[in-house]
Parts: C-alpha cells; sequence; structure tokens
C-alpha cells in the first residue's frame, strides 16, 4: 500500500470515527493518535494500549477462515472476506473502545465529563425501564372465531378488552369461553362462538332456536336430538350460517296399525298417517277410513285402527208440522178458542247414510234433506166475550150430575164413534145451533154448562135419554 493511500484511508477512518462520536448512546471515540499519546495524568506505555493494525499474512486456506486483510495490491477481498473483514473490524473497534473506557477510568474524573455522562445514563434507565414495561404488558394469545384461529399480539388486560380491540361484536345468543371479565396472559387461548337461528320443525312441532353449532350435526348434538333413522330435510354435514337456516327432522317413531283383525307395527318416520299406512303396506278402499285423520302426524307408541265401511242411501219421506197462530175474538165467549182455519203439516225427503263398519251396522247418519211441502199455519180465535152468569129456570138442576154421567166430568171427553163430545156429549150441529164454534170438547166447561141449559130450556132432557133424570136427583 503506498504512503498515499495509507493517509487517504486513515483520513477516512478519522472522519468516520468522529461521526460516531456524535451518535447518541455509543462510547465517545478519540482520533488514533489520541489511542497512542501518552495521558497527561498518567503514563501508559505503548504497547499495553494498541494493537497491530494489520494482522500477518497468512495462506489463503486459513484465511477463508479468519478475517483477512486488503489485498496488498489495493484490491478488494472476495464475498466472504468482505464479510470477515467487516467483522474483525468491528471486534477491533471493541477493543479499542474498551482500553480507551479503561484508560479513562483510570484518569480522574473532571466535572464537566461528570456532568455530560450523567444525562445519559438517565436516558439509558428510563428507555430500559420503558422496555421491560412494553415487554411485560404484551401478550401473545390464540383466538378462535367460529373455528377460524389465529395467534396475535396484544396490550388487552381481559378478553372483553380484547375483543372490542379486535371488533368483535358480541349478541344475545354468542358465546365466549373463558368468561369476558378473565385476564389475560401470555398463552392463552380464546374462542367465540356466534349464535345461528334455526327454525326447526321437530317431528310436527314447529319452534325457533339458537345455536352456535356451525353444522347441522352439531346443532342436532346439543338438542339432545337422535339423528338415527331420523328424516333431515338437510344433510347432516351441511353448515349453518350465521344467518340461519329452516331444517325439518322426524325421529323414527314405532306405530301400530289394527286393520282386518291383525296387529301391523313398523318404525318409520313418515309425515303423515297415511304415509305410515303406504309403507305398512295397507290400502283403503271405497269408504274406507282410519281412526285418525289421514293428514295427521303419527305419534310415537300411537295405535290406529283401519275402519272397512260399507253402505248404502236410503230416502224417507218425514212431516213437517205446521205452526200455530192465534188472535183475540170478541164474538167468542171468553175461555174459547176456535180454530178459524185448520193447520196442514208439509213434507221432506230425507237421505240417510246406512253404513256398516268392520262388520256392525251403524246408526243412519242424515247426509241431505229436500222440502217437498211447505206446512200451512193454523189460525185461532180466542174468545173474549163474557160469559152470561146463568139462563132462566135452570139453576135448581143438577148439572154436575148430567155430565159426571154423560162424561165422566171430563170437557174434552169424546164417545167412541166420534161424532159426541164435551161434558154434556154434544154433536157438532147440536152444538152449533146453540151458538158454539167448532166441537164442543174444544170449548171451555163454563161455555159448554151454559149451552147445554140452552138446549134445556129449548128441548127439556130428552136430549139425555139415559142420564136426563139426573138434573132432577
Amino acid at each position: 500500500m503506498s504512503s498515499a493511500q495509507g493517509s487517504h484511508r486513515a483520513e477516512r477512518g478519522s472522519h468516520r470515527g468522529a461521526s460516531r462520536t456524535a451518535q447518541p448512546y455509543e462510547a465517545p471515540y478519540e482520533p488514533y493518535e489520541a489511542q497512542y499519546a501518552p495521558s497527561p495524568d498518567s503514563y501508559t506505555p505503548a504497547y499495553e494500549l494498541r494493537e497491530p493494525r494489520l494482522l500477518p499474512r497468512q495462506n489463503p486456506l486459513s484465511a477463508a477462515r479468519q478475517s483477512a486483510p486488503p489485498a496488498a495490491d489495493g484490491g478488494e477481498p472476495g464475498a466472504g472476506g468482505r464479510a470477515e473483514a467487516r467483522r474483525a473490524a468491528r471486534r477491533r473497534k471493541g477493543d479499542r473502545a474498551g482500553t480507551a473506557a479503561a484508560a479513562t477510568a483510570a484518569a480522574p474524573r473532571r466535572p464537566d465529563t461528570l456532568r455530560r455522562l450523567v444525562p445519559q445514563a438517565l436516558v439509558v434507565a428510563f428507555l430500559a425501564g420503558g422496555t421491560t414495561a412494553f415487554v411485560a404488558t404484551d401478550k401473545a394469545v390464540r383466538i378462535d372465531i367460529d373455528g377460524t384461529s389465529r395467534t396475535l399480539h396484544t396490550f388487552a388486560g381481559d378478553v372483553e378488552e380484547l375483543l372490542e380491540d379486535e371488533g368483535v361484536a358480541m349478541g344475545e345468543h354468542d358465546h365466549v369461553f373463558p368468561d369476558p371479565g378473565t385476564a389475560l396472559a401470555s398463552g392463552d387461548e380464546i374462542a367465540v362462538s356466534h349464535g345461528r337461528p334455526v327454525a326447526l320443525t321437530l317431528d310436527g312441532q314447529r319452534r325457533q332456536i339458537w345455536t352456535t353449532a356451525r353444522t347441522v350435526d352439531g346443532a342436532l348434538r346439543q338438542l339432545g336430538v337422535r339423528a338415527e333413522g331420523a328424516y333431515l330435510s338437510t344433510s347432516r354435514s351441511s353448515a349453518i350460517a350465521r344467518h340461519g337456516l329452516a331444517l325439518d327432522v322426524r325421529t323414527e317413531r314405532s306405530v301400530t296399525f289394527m286393520a282386518d283383525g291383525r296387529e301391523r307395527t313398523i318404525r318409520t318416520n313418515a309425515a303423515t298417517v297415511g304415509e305410515a299406512l303406504d309403507e305398512a303396506g295397507i290400502g283403503l278402499h271405497g269408504q274406507d277410513t282410519t281412526s285418525v285423520p289421514a293428514d295427521s302426524f303419527p305419534r310415537d307408541g300411537q295405535t290406529i285402527t283401519v275402519m272397512r265401511i260399507t253402505g248404502t242411501k236410503e230416502v224417507r219421506e218425514e212431516p213437517i208440522a205446521f205452526a200455530t197462530q192465534k188472535s183475540s175474538d170478541a164474538s167468542v165467549f171468553s175461555g174459547t178458542e176456535v180454530v178459524a182455519k185448520q193447520g196442514k203439516e208439509g213434507m221432506r225427503k230425507v237421505t240417510y247414510a246406512l253404513r256398516t263398519v268392520n262388520g256392525v251396522k251403524q246408526k243412519p247418519k242424515k247426509i241431505a234433506e229436500e222440502v217437498v211441502r211447505e206446512p200451512e199455519t193454523q189460525i185461532v180465535k180466542v174468545g173474549t166475550k163474557p160469559l152470561p152468569a146463568s139462563v132462566s129456570g135452570t139453576g135448581n138442576l143438577n148439572w154436575s150430575g148430567l155430565a159426571h154421567c154423560e162424561s165422566g166430568g171430563r170437557p174434552g171427553a169424546v164417545d167412541a164413534t166420534g161424532n159426541y163430545g164435551g161434558l154434556y156429549q154434544f154433536d157438532g150441529q147440536t152444538w152449533r145451533s146453540l151458538g158454539g164454534s167448532g166441537v164442543a170438547q174444544n170449548a171451555p166447561a163454563e161455555e159448554q154448562t151454559y149451552r147445554a141449559k140452552k138446549l134445556y130450556v129449548q128441548r127439556g132432557s130428552s136430549p139425555w135419554p139415559h142420564c136426563g133424570r139426573r138434573l132432577y136427583g
């Protein structure tokens, strides 16, 4: 190496050293010459402070494993040589800094030096403490959200704070483990499961549930639903999205059918009794039916009877009763009712179903009716005319004895022929000739006695040839 080159490199090294003394927190760097100059306060031999600047020349094999000096001709070393050279330079720099520090420690401290070192020491201590606190509050935790997990670093103090920092919102039906108030430590694991709505129809019963399971199979396990042999509207491996799904589940049930004198039990997940009948191989024909509706849901342990029905229809004519309308009439004695218009019954045709169920005849069932003739209303006049007190010349006669002999004292009595009626057995013509309306047996007893007295005044006791003598006894 030429002297010019050496001087240039020495000068460049001096500049580098000067720039490094300006960097904070590094040991002061003194120029090369100052390292070997005798100290004004103490004497140290030069051979104790300095080290050779150049390593002795080595053979090529050992140079590959040790720090290599620059090439003698001033050229740059190879890639491995440059790395070793840089490491050797750092070691030499450290050795020089240590030697300078030892020399400085041996020399008396100057007040201005202490003033410079104390603030630097405080800054270093503060930064060291802050770094320790930073490391102490930083935690590495693992968080699993609906099966997706990752590891993160956090300063959160508890689970709830971590979830807030990560923007994980928790709803009423969501679940987190451990509890939100649990303090965090490095290495903890947090599991978050969001709730999912499921519109579940289980064996015909509909309800809305929430589950944190992510698959249909997991939801069934949470609900304790036995899925073996059950019908599922969705595959057990299907995922349940956050917005939920609709799920129809029909578990396997035992159903017994009684048909044609035999008992047959099957296991089924059918949705209706009709479907279960088909699975059991039982057919319905004509009017055949079951003891429960065919579209109803078959329950576990249910017994269903199949009814074999045969039957015919029968049409019958039935009368329709007429209504009666009454009105007051002052021309008729009080207590007397006279039929002004005779009512007539109507007629209707009624259709009945005559059934035989499993060989047993059932009560006829009316299934239709038709009115053939409408009924006619009967009109009745009710008398309001006061009865006369008596009939002259008849007051001392035994009218009760005559009535007892003729009719047994019964106002509504009618003889076997139907031609005579009432207390005194009037025929219709005689009764009307005396001013009566209708027939005697329909009139009050007082009116019958009154008209009997009028008849006596006209004809004496002859109208009653057998009982007339009772009038005088």
